[in-house]
């Protein structure tokens, strides 16, 4: 398939795309007669990983070694499960993160409703939030 249907399957860009096989990321890609990269089916759920990976929030040094690792044959594989799951780890912190963030939103709102409601906390509505 070509780069437009290819970036359609895998949620990439087509910009993305260039720069992710410009970097490395991608394996090299078939070019059909006339020079367009032939995308295979392999090259498209690759660049599926690699569109949540991004979207997890990993950094691109991160995916690149990651990527290199997977290019470098089923011996990497310990490598690979380390860097996944410690990217897990960081990605539970974040999410308990978010959740805190939540909460403080949740506890702010509550608050300016019971004060259109007439309901005044004082000056002393702050005090309930800790980190």
């Amino acid at each position: 398939m070509r780069i437009k249907e290819a970036s359609k399957s895998s949620g990439l860009s087509t910009d993305t795309i260039r720069y992710y096989e410009k970097e490395g990321l991608l394996p090299p890609i078939n070019r059909d007669r006339s020079g367009h990269r032939a995308f295979s089916l392999d090259n498209v759920q690759w660049m599926t990983v690699l569109y949540w990976l991004r979207k997890t929030g990993m950094p691109m040094r991160v995916m690149s070694r990651y990527a290199h690792l997977v290019h470098s044959g089923d011996h990497t594989i310990p490598q690979r499960v380390a860097i996944l799951t410690e990217h897990r780890a960081l990605l539970a912190a974040r999410r308990a993160e978010l959740d805190r963030c939540e909460e403080i939103l949740t506890y702010k709102l509550s608050a300016y409703e019971d004060a259109e409601k007439g309901l005044h906390h004082g000056d002393n509505t702050n005090q309930d939030l800790e980190r």
